[in-house]
């Protein structure tokens, strides 16, 4: 393989550019002979990387700086952030990111699939290094309203360690606004953090008041955090490695389709932990059910069993069911079923014939009519569209 030198501007000690390293490391190990230029901080590095001679660039642009540098440098580039400065030349960059509006509808059927019904979003002041920001809080609200339900919207000031205080108290007051129980989705782990601090101040219960989800899933953060906090997995790992395959590609001289120079990446899922472990329906007898369903899932359980185990008749437990969540129980199981078989598609290296009866269905093929008929897609199709190595 021809050595080639390589560039990364991007900030490591954040989490989501941090995965993104792991994903290109992973490309390199065993696609690549690169030899890589990185720095903890490449801002303050910039009057190097004006005179460094390489091969190619990959890029969080986030920063005028940045996007001054690496058009100086006359090769290629590929962008792994989400902000746009100079239209004229970053709207033609190749790029690999998330998408956001996929990352809020997440978000929303989460949410909502727990019974919320108000609902807020909670972002940081809106500069033109966060568009990303935004676009998640619109694409939030936007969901929400389709579905007949309006979203509260926060950003607020930067946090400032010396104004934590006063931040921390307009978050407070914002919250304290808001009817409850609630669903709250923050723009990242970080503000999912701050929103829970507020918990203190105000005598809220999470997930019972309000159940906050995430973005990154940064384990060591969702794990300090009292309770756990649930997080959306955005498979940035899978963006690293897809942002090296294109510039390798691009450093070759190959012609790229523009379908995959300009990649909009699906996020994994949903990484349920305690602060949005709850059923926010006041029908005591729903909200059993329901965790009944979920600690039962894998073992084939049917409706009549469910409405045996909180004594009521199916017809009932239906009705209660629709009238609260929309769906009956059959729905709530098979919903549950999904979820558990996307988890283990995307998680694991299971075969089909191992994740059915570990999803609760009784053959494969049972498993692929339902999956298809929920989902549009087969469980291989659906593996292989979220792969994690492009093939």
């Amino acid at each position: 393989m021809i050595r080639r030198d390589v560039a990364f501007i991007m900030n490591i000690n954040k989490p989501y550019d941090r995965k993104v390293v792991e994903g290109i490391a992973r490309y390199i190990r065993t696609n690549a002979n690169w030899r890589v230029y990185v720095e903890d901080e490449p801002m303050a590095r910039i009057p190097d990387l004006r005179r460094w001679k390489g091969h190619g660039v990959i890029a969080d642009l986030d920063d005028q700086q940045a996007v001054d540098a690496v058009k100086t440098m006359n090769v290629p580039v590929v962008n792994i952030g989400g902000a746009i400065f100079d239209e004229s030349w970053t709207l033609d960059t190749p790029y690999v990111t998330t998408d956001n509006a996929a990352v809020a509808r997440l978000a929303a059927q989460h949410l909502m699939d727990r019974g919320f019904r108000n609902f807020a979003y909670c972002g940081v002041r809106r500069t033109s290094f966060n568009p990303w920001v935004r676009n998640r809080g619109e694409f939030f609200g936007k969901v929400l309203s389709d579905h007949g339900y309006s979203c509260a919207m926060y950003h607020g000031r930067h946090l400032d360690a010396r104004q934590w205080n006063a931040v921390q108290e307009g978050l407070c007051r914002w919250i304290s606004t808001l009817k409850k129980p609630l669903g709250l989705f923050a723009c990242n782990d970080a503000r999912a953090r701050h929103v829970q601090e507020s918990r203190r101040r105000l005598d809220l219960r999470i997930p019972e008041d309000v159940a906050i989800l995430g973005v990154d899933n940064d384990e060591m953060m969702c794990e300090l955090a009292n309770p756990a906090l649930s997080s959306i997995e955005l498979g940035t790992d899978r963006i690293g490695f897809d942002a090296a395959w294109l510039l390798d590609q691009l450093m070759s001289g190959k012609r790229v389709a523009k379908a995959r120079r300009q990649v909009q990446t699906d996020p994994v899922g949903v990484v349920m932990r305690a602060s949005t472990d709850a059923m926010a329906v006041d029908d005591k007898d729903v909200a059993l059910a329901v965790a009944y369903i979920r600690d039962r899932i894998s073992n084939g359980i049917h409706v009549a069993e469910v409405a045996g185990h909180v004594d009521l008749s199916r017809s009932t437990l239906d009705n209660r069911f629709k009238s609260l969540l929309g769906r009956t129980v059959h729905d709530e199981i098979e919903r549950a079923r999904i979820e558990l078989t996307k988890s283990l598609l995307l998680n694991t290296t299971s075969t089909l014939a191992e994740i059915a009866p570990q999803a609760g269905f009784g053959t494969v093929q049972y498993m692929a009519t339902v999956f298809r008929r929920s989902t549009g897609q087969t469980p291989g199709q659906f593996r292989q569209s979220h792969q994690r190595q492009r093939r």
